[in-house]
């Protein structure tokens, strides 16, 4: 096991695989850890290149801080990680919450981020359906027992009792999300791949809305293709997406070697 003293934090990272070129670091979802956000993906993505994967605050077996969890905390802790492993610059792979955080990286560390896949990521409150963040709120620590995300709390976790701590953190989390305006998405310096179920939690019209302002939208064959790419996953749901590993493995591997 792995931890880098990062912020006043002993966070939890394992590397996998290896290679010359720049490693991608993985970003998990709230309430989830390595394995659930990543266990089907990962081996894959290590056959071919060095594979960071970090497990945030309070998360997994990285314990909790007496601070708040914030997307701008978070993206801070892993850009210590990068300065702890010597690594000046990665490709960021983030899924949900960690989609945030990787989108933060990019706006606001842009010098640290190579390419950036975003996994059911909003940049706007309005890109979620109508009332899911409303619904968070009614959420109960004992709602998620016996689910995937509390059974790996319970096997990996410091402290397995920290789990209602968790989702109060997650739920405060949610109800003060950022936003970023549309000139921070079009400005974006790393070419971005944009990954959405569709059946996720972001609505479609959303991720197309992304795709435009990162230069997408276009006709290929008479404007030639961007930097950016856009994948929609059919058949799946928000949780069932890191799971699609044989679909998102082929794709994310050829636009990280573009």
């Amino acid at each position: 096991m792995s931890y880098a003293p990062v912020n006043g934090l002993s966070l939890y990272y394992e590397s996998h695989g290896d290679g010359d070129g720049r490693p991608v670091v993985l970003i998990h979802g709230a309430l989830s850890g390595i394995g659930t956000s990543f266990g089907t993906m990962l081996p894959l993505l290590a056959r071919t290149r060095r594979v960071v994967a970090v497990e945030l605050q309070a998360h997994g077996r990285t314990p909790d801080a007496g601070r708040p969890l914030t997307v701008d905390g978070l993206a801070a802790d892993v850009v210590a990680l990068l300065d702890h492993l010597r690594v000046p610059t990665a490709d960021v792979f983030g899924w949900s919450m960690g989609a945030m955080v990787a989108l933060r990286l990019g706006t606001h560390h842009a010098p640290r981020v190579g390419r950036l896949v975003l996994a059911s990521v909003s940049f706007h409150h309005a890109g979620l359906h109508p009332g899911l963040l409303d619904g968070i709120q009614d959420l109960r620590p004992e709602h998620l027992h016996g689910s995937e995300f509390h059974e790996e709390y319970l096997r990996t976790a410091p402290d397995p009792g920290g789990w209602p701590a968790l989702v109060a953190k997650v739920k405060r989390l949610d109800a003060d999300l950022p936003q970023w305006p549309a000139s921070a998405i079009r400005d974006l310096a790393a070419p971005t791949m944009i990954v959405l179920a569709d059946g996720d939690i972001v609505q479609p019209e959303h991720a197309v809305e992304m795709f435009r302002l990162l230069g997408g939208g276009v006709a290929g064959d008479l404007a030639g293709l961007p930097s950016c790419r856009l994948a929609v996953l059919p058949g799946t749901t928000h949780t069932t997406l890191p799971q699609r590993a044989r679909w998102l493995v082929p794709m994310v591997e050829e636009f990280l070697d573009g």
